[in-house]
């Protein structure tokens, strides 16, 4: 019966991927927590698996179709470097608490973010320090969250280095591919404690329906499906808030 859950729940994972481009980690953890019986860091531990898995599906044909700006990946990071393996190797001596409340409240921004997207349109160099703001911000969510922070990199790469939408999106899957493996090592000591099966059962069956569903995606409305989204992320949010002080 986990099995099939687990099935469920990549599918529904990989759906959302391949659908609205973000959100596998916002989803993974509290099905992880919730759906499972994670303790918060090992979800967020094994959601870095999935994520990893799930990017490295994504970004394989971005590659060959020459739709990565590798030099711009590493640049970000490269420079989030210093606060993912940070967080990554103290996440483990943070209360429960700090960790879901933190997570609730970047699911709020990401929903904002769905909410009122960036105008994509209108390029704009950002200042230097706002870039390496937004690196450290990125490499913190996923050192301690699990989170991939394409809803932040996609902007980022648009805003600050010119780049068109679909590049964008494929070097925005090289990011969370990189930040979710940097984040992973720096949660080495939570590997033990990580019952596998259910992780890697989830990331296959997120692989795979995300490919079928990003076939679809242009079928289908993007405004909806990003104030969808963004409406979930919301009562997400406010069940993990209510979950953890409740």
């Amino acid at each position: 019966m986990e099995i099939f859950l687990a099935l469920i729940s990549g599918g529904f994972i990989g759906a959302v991927l391949g659908f609205v481009g973000a959100g596998g980690a916002m989803l993974s953890v509290p099905i992880l927590m919730y759906g499972f019986n994670f303790e918060p860091k090992n979800a967020t531990t094994a959601a870095l698996a999935v994520v990893l898995l799930a990017a490295l599906s994504g970004a394989i044909p971005k590659a060959r179709k020459g739709q990565i700006l590798y030099r711009d990946a590493l640049v970000i990071s490269g420079i989030g470097l210093i606060t993912n393996l940070g967080f990554s190797a103290i996440v483990n001596r943070l209360p429960d608490a700090v960790i879901t409340t933190g997570f609730a409240g970047v699911l709020v921004l990401a929903a904002v973010s769905m909410l009122r997207p960036p105008r994509l349109e209108e390029y704009k160099r950002m200042p230097l320090p706002f870039l390496i703001f937004m690196s450290l911000l990125i490499g913190t969510m996923t050192g301690l969250f699990g989170i991939g922070g394409g809803f932040l990199a996609i902007p980022v790469l648009v805003l600050y280095f010119g780049t068109p939408q679909i590049v964008a999106a494929g070097t925005s899957l090289m990011i969370i591919a990189t930040n979710s493996l940097i984040a992973f090592i720096g949660h080495h000591a939570q590997w033990s404690e990580v019952q596998w099966h259910i992780p890697i059962f989830i990331g296959v069956s997120a692989i795979v329906f995300a490919q079928i569903a990003s076939r679809l995606a242009h079928k289908t409305s993007p405004a909806v499906l990003r104030k969808s989204f963004a409406y979930l992320l919301f009562a997400i949010s406010i069940f993990t808030l209510v979950e953890t002080y409740l």
